[in-house]
């Protein structure tokens, strides 16, 4: 197998990579909130591209997907909770600055919804599944004419079980005739979301943490990349008494960053925007984007199920003319891990240092309702090509040679990855 390739390994091809790599990253998130909130963005409906044009004589017939559930509210209970907490211990030791007892005055306003429904998907993020099957089967009208069968399968969350129905209804809209099968179970979790399976379903495979050996981990980056005190010296007089609660001042910190991000989800109001100034904004985008990075690419192997389980489920319906595709539904840290795996858009190269991640991965790639399709066209020959589109724009595989554009040979993906598979085989 190709290894994926490092920046220091790099040092001797610097033109080779220059154009991979993305040094306006923070132009990027500066100008656009939504990017600069990560991960807890939501997907937004006007970001969809306009798709390259197959080769002549290829007509589409098969899509695989894996879509990251949409818009919700903080996944975590913790979140609010935390905060909610905090803000009252403060009050009572009065240490709250006048900017702190504004804050924590809208905060009372928001807090008990959210938090009864930490979790559970918000009225945006049906929207984004909706807009996102009608646009599937816009795009690709064909793969879904007359009687076809869609099969679908979700991670066990409310989140993504609605969002999957909310996909089926905008190809159903397309074409009521569809046979729409929906399921969501424990056992699928094992393809759905691998490291997150029932115990007995967990598998493990070569090679998995070794990647990211001798980089900095994740709270080293963080303090030293992101000045907090200044925003806890925003919000209190004396910080101190954070320490009084699990994980100290830094958890603290990470939910309010977490809250900062996504609460535009579900919520109009502009209650917290001005927490941060705009070089914190950066600073603070930058940890939490190596947070990611780290976490996920270091599981990526783990990820071996749901590739699987994509070749397995393809090659099975090339032979089934009825199947028109198979539909995933999960979440963040599997589709990032699923991305890098395979390299999408350079995602999983690992930097030579921590300052470096940045520029080849980007946490706002995978925003509520990220999508990943592949979708398989053939010829007259039975000649079977396919591309990749994340986030309904065209992307690539930098490990393949592409046919034309962002089509590649399914016969080289199958090469490629069995090469992938049997070096990172099941321990």
């Amino acid at each position: 197998m190709r290894k994926f390739i490092t920046i220091l390994a790099a040092l001797t091809l610097p033109l080779l990579y220059a154009a991979a790599q993305q040094y306006d990253v923070l132009d990027a998130v500066k100008t656009d909130s939504r990017k600069m909130r990560g991960m807890e963005g939501p997907h937004r409906l006007d970001e969809f591209g306009q798709l390259s044009k197959a080769p002549g004589g290829y007509k589409p017939f098969y899509i695989s997907h894996y879509g990251r559930h949409g818009s919700r509210y903080a996944w975590n209970a913790k979140t609010y909770s935390l905060i909610h907490d905090v803000l009252e211990k403060a009050r009572k030791k009065g240490v709250l600055t006048a900017y702190g007892k504004s804050f924590a005055d809208k905060y009372d306003s928001f807090y008990e919804e959210p938090y009864i429904n930490a979790g559970d998907l918000v009225p945006l993020g049906y929207d984004q599944h909706l807009a996102i099957g009608t646009y599937v089967y816009d795009q690709f009208p064909k793969v879904f004419k007359g009687r076809k069968k869609v099969d679908a399968l979700s991670s066990t969350g409310q989140r993504c079980i609605v969002s999957m129905g909310a996909f089926a209804m905008g190809l159903k809209a397309g074409n009521p005739k569809l046979t729409m099968r929906l399921h969501s179970d424990h056992a699928g979790m094992g393809i759905i979301a691998p490291p997150s399976a029932p115990k007995s379903l967990v598998r493990h495979f070569k090679g998995e943490d070794m990647d990211v050996i001798g980089l900095e981990n994740i709270e080293q980056f963080f303090r030293r990349t992101v000045n907090y005190q200044e925003v806890l010296d925003k919000l209190f007089t004396d910080s101190r008494f954070l320490e009084e609660f699990d994980g100290g001042d830094i958890r603290f910190i990470r939910e309010l960053w977490s809250l900062y991000c996504g609460y535009h989800n579900y919520e109009p109001r502009p209650l917290f925007d001005d927490l941060l100034t705009e070089e914190q904004k950066l600073l603070f985008w930058e940890a939490d984007n190596y947070l990611s990075f780290y976490g996920d690419i270091t599981a990526r192997y783990s990820m071996i199920p749901l590739l699987e389980d994509i070749i397995e489920k393809a090659e099975a319906s090339f032979n089934d003319p009825n199947q028109a595709a198979h539909l995933r539904f999960g979440h963040d840290y599997i589709l990032e891990g699923l991305v890098t795996l395979l390299n999408v858009n350079n995602l999983g190269v690992i930097p030579g240092t921590p300052a470096e991640a940045k520029y080849w991965f980007q946490n706002y790639s995978i925003p509520m309702a990220a999508t990943l399709l592949f979708v398989f066209y053939k010829n007259k020959k039975n000649d079977i090509i396919f591309k990749v589109v994340l986030n309904e724009n065209d992307a690539t595989l930098p490990e393949l040679t592409p046919v034309k554009d962002n089509f590649y040979r399914w016969s080289d993906f199958r090469e490629w990855t069995g090469k992938l598979l049997e070096e990172h085989m099941e321990l």
